[in-house]
């Protein structure tokens, strides 16, 4: 593989080092990096089960950048192990080795998405700090890890209702991976198990049950600041 990520400029480089500072924060480091056609794909697990029984749901946030044309990967790094080169802010440096989580076999549908449903940005991001507000209150102190996987499960892995059913651990990813950036319509869509929101900068995709009957969703309150 190359030793380093080519961009078109500095912007999207500095654009990628952000995504992979904040998904290095989110617990499960690792990030994905598919370049072809002079596009890299960043793809990041804000949420994802760990063993059979883990009611956690997979939820992955996608980034689009521009690269060199020529430049073709797909691999995953640790996130924090992405550097900037010395001699051209335009490039960053690949880590030696790579890393295999288990989500990074689970891939989406690349085509036949239908268009179902709207989702205000603001909606996304009150959701989201509900979410991250009932998962606080929701651990004991000095839980354990059990206890944690646990209760964020059963927060991020529900239903809900002002999303039109779409679990609301989409809202988290899309929140926290700084996707919501002003007044936009998150467009939703389906391909199957999946279920994907599209805003301008950035996707999230959850895999779960197939919903049906969906219609877009309007916001109730002021717009989240």
């Amino acid at each position: 593989m190359s030793s380093r990520l080519i961009f078109t400029d500095a912007a999207a480089a500095a654009d990628a080092l952000t995504f992979a500072g904040r998904t290095a924060r989110l617990g499960d480091e690792a990030v994905r990096l598919q370049a072809s056609g002079g596009t890299l794909l960043m793809t990041a697990a804000p949420l994802a089960p760990r063993g059979l029984f883990d009611a956690t749901p997979t939820v992955l946030a996608m980034r689009a950048l521009p690269v060199d044309p020529e430049l073709v990967c797909d691999l995953v790094v640790s996130a924090g192990s992405l550097q900037p080169a010395d001699d051209d802010a335009a490039h960053l440096v690949l880590p030696d080795t790579a890393l295999s989580p288990s989500w990074a076999g689970v891939t989406p549908p690349r085509a036949g998405w239908t268009e179902i449903a709207e989702v205000p940005a603001s909606v996304l991001a009150s959701r989201a700090q509900w979410g991250i507000a009932a998962v606080a209150e929701a651990l004991p102190q000095d839980s354990g890890e059990d206890a944690v996987r646990a209760v964020r499960a059963a927060v991020w892995g529900a239903p809900d209702e002002a999303l039109g059913g779409i679990p609301l651990g989409a809202a988290f990813a899309a929140f926290v991976l700084g996707f919501i950036v002003g007044e936009e319509q998150a467009a939703v869509r389906e391909a199957g198990a999946w279920t994907r929101l599209s805003l301008v900068r950035g996707h999230v995709v959850v895999r779960g049950p197939a919903r049906t009957g969906l219609t877009a969703v309007r916001s109730t309150g002021a717009p989240v600041v």
